[in-house]
């Protein structure tokens, strides 16, 4: 039965990893960089713009010491002081939203994939409430993500 389970989760780890396709919101930025090469350059892309990582977290090895095989994926959370007063100052729920995430994926062949919800998308429902401020800030984080994902993937 563990061996049809991890069958089967194998199964649709894969099929999950061929869904990263482009969704409203998102940037979905494939690459021929290895999963651990993509990570690596995107923190660097992190902190080379100004920004910190703050979270990570992925199931890939806690996974792999059940004798579970699933493609590597890692969810990397990304902000930075300066965002988080100016988005507080507008918006004590929209900080919920922080850090942003950028996620990480392996691919069938090997390769791996970066992408992420966009941050003027994630703020987006806060935005009635904080004004154009708050918009404001979005979209600057937009353009700081947007340099970090040119960076990771090239």
């Amino acid at each position: 039965m563990r061996r049809f389970l991890t069958a089967l989760i194998l199964c649709l780890g894969t099929a999950a990893a061929a869904e990263m396709a482009p969704r409203e919101g998102w940037s979905v930025l494939p690459t021929t960089k290895t999963h651990a090469t993509l990570l690596a350059d995107l923190k660097k892309a992190v902190k080379a713009n100004g920004m910190g990582v703050v979270t990570q977290a992925g199931p890939t090895g806690t996974a792999r010491k059940r004798g579970i095989d699933i493609p590597e994926n890692r969810v990397v959370g990304v902000f930075n002081n300066d965002f988080a007063v100016r988005i507080l100052a507008l918006s004590t729920p929209a900080m919920i939203e922080a850090p942003v995430r950028f996620y990480v994926t392996e691919n069938a062949d090997g390769t791996a994939t970066l992408s992420y919800k966009t941050p003027g998308f994630v703020f987006a429902p806060y935005v009635a409430e904080a004004g154009p401020e708050l918009e404001a800030a979005a979209a600057d984080l937009d353009a700081r993500f947007a340099e970090i994902a040119k960076a990771a993937i090239n």
